[in-house]
């Protein structure tokens, strides 16, 4: 067994693991439970999380790499009791139905909107492409991530000249 310190969604969790326990799993046995594991393999993105501000697959990932790291999870997008811009997009937008894949897909997709505040079509693709959805159609998706997109401009304010 390993001890671990890691900080997720700013709160220090501890604990002793595995040393082949995944971030993924210990990250759920600490009762956030938002992050999903579908294929375990890294392909399908269900289980993306923010490793200090990055995004990761915490499937493939094991807990003591992540020792005195930040992780933050779906659990701690909304901002307080108000959703985050990209959580009321794809709410909006019915961009999803069994919602599964989703808080891969937003934890991803809130990154890409802090580096691509003003994503074209063809990038937003791109950024949907790493994540898999079994049940709707992409569409509403890019809908929803240029919604949001334009959502999070209008909160910050004009663009300095």
């Amino acid at each position: 067994m390993r001890s671990i310190a890691v900080t997720i969604n700013g709160r220090v969790h501890r604990g002793e693991v595995d040393p082949r326990m995944l971030l993924s799993d210990f990250i759920r046995s600490e009762g956030l439970t938002g992050t999903n594991v579908g294929c375990e393999h890294g392909v399908c993105g269900a289980c993306t999380v923010q490793l200090d501000e990055e995004p990761v697959r915490s499937c493939l990932m094991l807990a003591v790499q992540a020792r005195g790291r930040r992780i933050r999870t779906i659990d701690a997008l909304a901002l307080g009791d108000e959703l985050h811009p990209l959580q009321l997009a794809f709410q909006e937008a019915h961009a999803l139905q069994c919602g599964f894949c989703t808080p891969g897909f937003l934890m991803s997709l809130d990154v890409f909107l802090r580096t691509r505040p003003d994503p074209n079509e063809d990038e937003i693709r791109e950024a949907l492409a790493g994540n898999l959805c079994r049940c709707t159609g992409y569409v509403a998706m890019i809908e929803a991530v240029a919604s949001a997109a334009e959502r999070l401009r209008a909160s910050h304010g004009p663009e300095p000249v």
